[in-house]
């Protein structure tokens, strides 16, 4: 339990399914115009939709904006909690 607590608050907000602030990010993995793919401090998320754009990127600080229309959230339990020295490669084949 204090493992939880010693995380970062992760917060999502959608504005009119066009802008999603989020917050509790420590990565992007991947983005393009139909998904955006981000190791959050409760695990990976995968933001599906079309237009998809990164507008800001505040790793320090934890806080990702995308803009674009949003179809889909979807959460897995994997990578989440590593620290950044895997690699993308090495991330993949896990």
């Amino acid at each position: 339990m204090e493992e939880l607590n010693a995380k970062k608050t992760h917060k999502i907000q959608i504005i009119n399914r066009q802008t999603t602030n989020l917050s509790g990010v420590s990565d992007v993995i991947s983005f393009d115009e139909k998904e955006v793919v981000l190791e959050t401090e409760r695990g990976m998320l995968t933001i599906r939709g079309d237009g998809l754009h990164v507008s800001r990127l505040t790793l320090e600080k934890g806080e990702v904006d995308v803009e674009g229309r949003v179809d889909a959230f979807q959460y897995s339990d994997s990578i989440a909690g590593r620290g950044k020295e895997s690699s993308l490669i090495s991330r993949m084949f896990r």
